[in-house]
């Protein structure tokens, strides 16, 4: 893994890979250089076979305060092809995560303001501690949580999204499960259990079959498909044909653990 400066990537025996954002005095603010580094780092995550399962985490007190309002600032010095350049790196950041054919934990405590709300979105599964805020500020200062939008919606509905969208509202833990951008919440000192209570049902499973089942449920969601039996038939029949598939079903009927089944004390 290459070295970063504003991310870190910790990856353990179990191909547990721990992602934190590493802007702690800065509340893991969101800039130029991290933008770029969280595509690297999802880059190489998505291709390296050894990484089962991903855990997006912030260091210091927060998760992610969102856009760092130097980097917000410095966009009014540039062109509009410019502006709509460094907007669109943004989007295709959260695009990569959103898409990485691994499981993607959220592990949120602090703040989760703006664009930390939108890294939440794109999760597969979001623990957050019971002291844990969150906002969509954007419109305070005069912008909207545009990049983001995509990801919010689809996470919360529009209804739930219309709620929080405009006004800049800060809301707890209990409310973001509430609205659905949360998966679970826990004490602040049961955060770390819990997350890995989660990863130990992904290394139970196949991680070809992970990712083949993230794609079908994000081509369901969004993309049209005329056919859906025909789709489906065929990405189960896709299935079929795979060696995990053979060794996952012979392993049933010989009572004995598929090669990818990990013990969950990491052994």
């Amino acid at each position: 893994m290459a070295p970063f400066e504003t991310i870190r990537v910790e990856t353990d025996a179990r191909g547990v890979a721990f992602l934190w954002l590493a802007r702690p005095d800065k509340h893991n603010a969101l800039n130029t250089q991290m933008i770029n580094e969280l595509r690297a780092a999802a880059a190489q995550l998505a291709g390296d076979a050894s990484v089962r399962v991903v855990v997006l985490a912030g260091e210091g007190k927060s998760f992610s305060a969102g856009a760092d309002l130097t980097w917000m600032r410095a966009q009014f010095d540039r062109d509009r092809a410019g502006k709509i350049a460094e907007s669109l790196e943004l989007a295709r950041m959260l695009s990569d995560l959103d898409s990485l054919p691994k499981p993607l934990i959220g592990r949120v405590h602090g703040q989760a303001f703006g664009g930390g709300i939108g890294m939440m979105a794109v999760c597969d599964i979001v623990i957050a501690a019971s002291h844990a805020k969150f906002a969509l500020t954007e419109t305070r200062l005069g912008v909207i949580p545009a990049n983001i939008g995509p990801y919010v919606v689809r996470r919360l509905g529009e209804g739930n999204t219309r709620r929080i969208f405009m006004n800049g509202k800060r809301f707890d833990a209990a409310a973001a499960r509430e609205l659905g951008l949360v998966s679970e919440v826990v004490d602040a000192d049961a955060l770390d259990d819990a997350v890995e209570a989660e990863v130990g049902w992904f290394l139970d499973c196949a991680p070809g079959a992970i990712a083949d089942a993230k794609a079908l449920c994000l081509a369901l969601s969004r993309d049209r498909i005329d056919d859906q039996h025909g789709f489906t038939s065929e990405s189960l029949a896709d299935r079929w044909e795979t060696e995990e598939a053979q060794e996952g079903i012979r392993c049933f009927f010989d009572g004995e653990k598929p090669s990818w089944s990990r013990d969950r004390s990491g052994a």
